[in-house]
C-alpha cells in the first residue's frame, strides 16, 4: 500500500488547520482531518464553472469571481469556456493554497495560475465582493462545504442574508452566481428566495461514475 505524504499544512484564521496530502498520484485537502477536496473527484468543482459560465462565453470581456482555490478545478474549468479576453478573478483566503496550487512540483493549478486572464488575490471572498459593486458577470463560490456542512466559522458570513445581498450586489445586469454545496440546505434556499433571487437547484456526482451527489445552486436576481 502507497504512504499517504502529508506536503504541507496551513491554519485559518478560526485555528482550523487545513493539509495537502498526496496519495499514489492524487492530491487532496482536508480540514481538521475530514477531506475538503480530492484530484479522484472533481466533477462537480467543473460544474460549478460549465453552469456559470456557459452563458457568457461568448460575451466580450467578461468578468468572473471564483470563491476558493481549492485544487484548481473550478478554475481550470472556467479557463476553458471562457474567452482570451476574460479576466477570472480567484479569491482564496489561505495563502498556503495559494502557494501549493502555485508549486510546479505539484500537478495542480501553477499552469492555470499563470494564464494572464487570472488574477489571484489573497482575501476574504466577502471582502472581495464589497470591493466590486456591480463587477461581476458570474461569481462561482466553493468555500468550505458550501452552505450545508461548513468546518470553518470565518465562512458563515457568506452564507448568511448579508453576504448573499453583497454577492447579489456585486453581479452585473443579467448576472449569476452558482454556489456548490455538499448537500441540499432548504434554509439556503429560502435565503435566497428572500434576496429576490430565482433559485434552480442540481445535483451533481463527485466523480463520473461513483462517489457522493452534490448540490449546485443557480440563482438569479429576479426582475
Amino acid at each position: 500500500m502507497k504512504p499517504l505524504e502529508r506536503l504541507g499544512e496551513a491554519r485559518t484564521p478560526d485555528g482550523t488547520v487545513i493539509a495537502l496530502y498526496r496519495h499514489d498520484g492524487a492530491y487532496l485537502i482536508r480540514a481538521d482531518g475530514v477531506e475538503l477536496m480530492s484530484t479522484r473527484r472533481h466533477l462537480s468543482e467543473d460544474r460549478l464553472a460549465e453552469v456559470a459560465c456557459e452563458p457568457i462565453r461568448e460575451l466580450p470581456g467578461a468578468r468572473v469571481l471564483i470563491g476558493g482555490l481549492g485544487l484548481g478545478f473550478t478554475l481550470r474549468a472556467a479557463l476553458r469556456m471562457l474567452g482570451a479576453d476574460a479576466e477570472v478573478v480567484v479569491a482564496e483566503l489561505v495563502a498556503e493554497v495559494i502557494e501549493w496550487n502555485a508549486n510546479p512540483a505539484y500537478a495542480l493549478s501553477a499552469e492555470a495560475m499563470a494564464d494572464p486572464r487570472v488574477r489571484v488575490v489573497h482575501d476574504d471572498v466577502i471582502n472581495v465582493l464589497r470591493a466590486n459593486p456591480g463587477g461581476f458577470h458570474a461569481i462561482m463560490l466553493d468555500t468550505d462545504n458550501g452552505p450545508d456542512g461548513m468546518l470553518m466559522t470565518e465562512n458563515a458570513r457568506l452564507y448568511a442574508a448579508r453576504g448573499v445581498a453583497a454577492t447579489v450586489a456585486a453581479l452585473r445586469p443579467g448576472g449569476s452566481i452558482v454556489y456548490w454545496s455538499v448537500g441540499d440546505d432548504p434554509r439556503f434556499v429560502g435565503m435566497m428566495q428572500d434576496a429576490r433571487l430565482v433559485v434552480q437547484t442540481m445535483r451533481v456526482r463527485a466523480h463520473e461514475t461513483s462517489g457522493p451527489m452534490h448540490t449546485l445552486y443557480l440563482a438569479t436576481p429576479r426582475h
